[in-house]
């Protein structure tokens, strides 16, 4: 293999190269205020614990802080346009379930709604609020987890930067290379 050809690269963009993660949607909910917002800051710290990057100014932030829960859904590539629109305004000022026309189905285990044209929905609670007072990191245990039985694997969206974005395409196989113990992970 030829090694590529390599110049300076702008810092503020790596996200270009290293959010290949899908966007994801969070809904919150407090008392009787409700907000989703469009994330792509996030990681997995383990099988049912999930690092999300909510800013301080957002409404969502006050509404998981104070309920301590979330549902974490995954929109597909039908969603793309609405995921961007809801990325564009507040739920301070509007209802972001009725505006865009999405369905707020009921969690088992939270508070929080679902959103019924998502291909699945995480039920997630507060597991670590240490470091959310500096940094508005938020450590989610998921609760209860809801999936569509098909497409098995889901044509995701990844935002790449400067207004592109990524929809999951074709999938490759390596079961063959994969020591059998490693095969669940």
């Amino acid at each position: 293999m030829a090694l590529p050809r390599r110049t300076a690269f702008p810092v503020e963009q790596i996200r270009r190269f290293l959010e290949p993660g899908p966007l994801v949607l969070i809904s919150t909910a407090w008392k009787d205020r409700r907000a989703i917002m469009t994330c792509g800051w996030h990681m997995m710290l383990g099988y049912d614990l999930v690092g999300t990057y909510i800013w301080n100014a957002n409404t969502s932030h006050a509404l998981a802080r104070r309920s301590r829960q979330c549902v974490i859904n995954l929109p597909t590539g039908p969603l793309l346009d609405t995921v961007v629109r809801i990325g564009n305004c507040s739920s301070a000022e509007v209802d972001k379930f009725g505006r865009f026309g999405l369905t707020a189905l009921p969690a088992r285990e939270v508070d929080a709604p679902m959103i019924g044209e998502c291909h699945a929905s995480f039920e997630c609670r507060l597991h670590e609020t240490r470091i959310t007072a500096d940094y508005p990191l938020f450590v989610w245990r998921v609760v209860r987890a809801h999936a569509a039985t098909r497409p098995r694997w889901p044509r995701t969206l990844h935002y790449r930067g400067e207004a592109r974005f990524m929809v999951s395409g074709r999938e490759l196989s390596r079961r063959r290379l994969f020591r059998p113990d490693m095969l669940g992970q």
